[in-house]
């Protein structure tokens, strides 16, 4: 990045805008606010910029960053809903954020997932307020006729994008067990979903990709939305800057703050750089967050144990955490099936696939296509659940453990969560997917054999949790970004956390079933974690207990969000921003990520939170425009 890099070329500009957080939303509102000349904006991004890095670059060595100098790598607190263990919570450090190391899967979420966003208050947040932005991202590849035919690719054109930064494709390549994967669902009453991106994730369906068809590279936010434009004068980056805290000033109200600066380090020294204009969080749902506490806004008994004086009280900031969970069974499969963990541990196939991925950009090496299927509760389960989940349905308080959100509001999200297992709309509670690999921390690989991955995901939790700094270590320095947040997501805890439990145990008969169903049981040789027990014979497993094996292998997803959510009707007594993204008691400050999102989504998160980083972009430039004169 050349001069980029270095801090005092970069506090030589006079910026109207600070984007804190080069990452997926970050890229696309710093992106799009260069467009206009009149508004020079600047990023700081924690991480470095790793443009020709292939573990980020080819799509067959997705999770090849985790645990790396990319990754964040986050844990948990001890979960007592998952007997006291802790989770790793991995997240990009790099320009690109986590749109770097995902697993690059491209879908939305239902249209009433959106629509209850805009229900709580939240206008503008609608699936027909957001349909635009989704295909504003996107330039969406049409496959032809004899692949969509070969690889059940459906789609509806009208609901996607042809010219946006992100390119997304029906991958170039599938693992063995996509082509089974509708037939198999089928002759388990289960219809493909020939539109899944046009407002109805239920059903089975081939998922899109983000991959440019050009390179066979991975498309994520740096590669489409900076770098195209990095030439501009007024777009101003500095990566391997870690952000301190937003320097607030008191305004001219008594109750009001103003952001007027950002405090920085940068290679062991430390700066600050002034704004004009507005300071933009894109953080992610981890450090917005921390980033809002350690600027003096928050719970106030929390920052004052961080040693931080209390600037804006709101015990909003942090809360409201849900997350996607997931479960992991293994299965033996035919040794003749090529996987990518097999490429990892066999050099000899692994330069076969790179140099047909570098000569032909074909071959293993892009097979990144997925198969997934999306589901309500009341298809795989039996009466006697459905009677069990309905008690405790009527019993749930969706509520964080400090009781931030006013009761109004809680009482609300209650009602749109527990109204999905019930809708005559069916909404996806499980996203049943099947992969070819090992991708389970709790199964360790014999050499020589092969495996697949069935996974179960929770999209709709009633787990609540909270993101918060931690209470200051030593009387001589208050909490700072070098301290890494508490995260505690409150898996399967209290009344509502007995209903994911339930959603969930109930999930992994059907997963299994999956597996014993033709045609994707043709690949298979057995389940082999966790072992079919001893008193259960094969195709008989509905007699299985899960409990145990679900309270100890539970997963994060990596799709946090709402610890920063738009509060609508209830203000500031029940969210952190406004519908336009705009920090409660403070002016010239907002967030635009993933933390705003008041309710999880039956997706996979990038397609969302780029729209999110196109809208909130729009809504600055509006506001920008306002005062102006423009």
């Amino acid at each position: 990045m050349g001069s980029m890099n270095e801090a005092e070329a970069f506090l030589s500009h006079n910026f109207t805008h600070i984007v804190v957080g080069g990452g997926t939303a970050g890229l696309v509102v710093a992106s799009r606010l260069s467009e206009d000349p009149s508004i020079t904006v600047g990023v700081l991004e924690a991480g470095p910029a790793a443009p020709d890095e292939p573990r980020i670059n080819v799509p067959g060595r997705l999770g090849e960053t985790l645990f790396t100098e990319y990754d964040w790598q986050f844990e948990t607190t001890p979960q007592p809903g998952l007997g006291g263990r802790t989770l790793h919570w991995n997240r990009g450090k790099v320009l690109g954020g986590s749109s770097a190391m995902n697993f690059m899967m491209w879908c939305r979420g239902n249209k009433g997932d959106y629509d209850a966003w805009e229900k709580l208050g939240n206008k503008g947040w609608g699936w027909d307020g957001l349909l635009p932005y989704f295909k504003k991202s996107e330039t969406f590849q049409v496959p032809t006729w004899e692949y969509q035919e070969k690889h059940q690719a459906h789609y509806d054109q009208d609901y996607h994008g042809t010219s946006g930064p992100l390119q997304t494709i029906y991958s170039a390549e599938y693992g063995a067990s996509s082509q089974y994967w509708h037939e198999t669902l089928e002759n388990l009453g289960v219809e493909s979903n020939r539109s899944h991106m046009s407002g109805s994730s239920v059903g089975a369906w081939t998922a899109l990709t983000a991959v440019d068809p050009s390179t066979q590279k991975r498309c994520y936010s740096a590669p489409a939305y900076y770098l195209p434009v990095s030439y501009r004068e007024n777009l101003v980056l500095l990566t391997n800057a870690s952000v301190r805290n937003v320097i607030l000033e008191k305004g001219k109200a008594s109750d009001e703050q103003i952001a007027t600066a950002v405090r920085f380090v940068h290679s062991s020294n430390e700066y600050t750089v002034n704004v004009s204009s507005e300071i933009i969080l894109a953080a992610g749902t981890v450090q917005s967050p921390q980033l809002l506490e350690l600027s003096g806004i928050g719970n106030p008994d929390i920052l004052r144990a961080a040693g931080i004086e209390p600037l804006v009280a709101n015990p909003n900031v942090g809360e409201n955490l849900q997350e996607h969970m997931q479960t992991m069974m293994i299965y033996e499969l035919d040794p003749s099936i090529l996987t990518p963990e097999a490429l990892r541990s066999d050099p000899l196939l692994a330069a076969a696939a790179d140099e047909q991925y570098e000569t032909s950009k074909s071959g293993p090496r892009t097979a990144v296509g997925y198969s997934a299927a999306y589901l309500p509760f009341s298809h795989y389960t039996t009466p006697e659940e459905m009677s069990r989940l309905a008690s405790h349905l009527s019993s749930t308080s969706h509520t964080s453990k400090t009781n931030s959100t006013t009761q109004n509001d809680a009482r609300l999200r209650d009602q749109i969560l527990s109204s999905r297992f019930s809708s005559p709309s069916p909404s996806g509670q499980i996203e049943f997917l099947f992969d070819v690999s090992n991708y389970s921390p709790f199964f360790k690989s014999e050499p020589g054999k092969r495996y697949g991955t069935m996974m179960q995901m929770l999209q709709y939790p009633f787990s609540v949790g909270s993101i918060h700094i931690p209470a200051s270590s030593s009387t001589e320095r208050p909490t700072n970004s070098d301290d890494k947040p508490i995260i505690n997501p409150h898996y399967y805890e209290g009344p509502g956390g007995e209903v994911d439990f339930l959603t969930m145990t109930a999930a992994q008969k059907f997963g299994h079933k999956i597996c014993e169903t033709q045609p994707l049981k043709s690949m298979v040789v057995k389940r082999v974690f966790p072992p079919l027990p001893d008193n259960v014979a094969e195709g008989e497993a509905e007699e299985e207990k899960w409990e145990d094996w679900v309270r100890d292998t539970t997963l994060t997803d990596w799709h946090p969000v709402g610890t920063c959510a738009m509060g609508g009707d209830e203000g500031m007594k029940g969210g952190v921003v406004d519908e336009r993204l705009r920090v409660y008691g403070v002016r010239g400050l907002r967030v635009c990520d993933a933390s705003i999102m008041p309710l999880q989504i039956a997706a996979h998160l990038q397609a969302t939170v780029y729209a999110i980083g196109e809208k909130g972009a729009d809504l600055i430039r509006e506001d920008w425009e306002g005062r102006c004169g423009g």
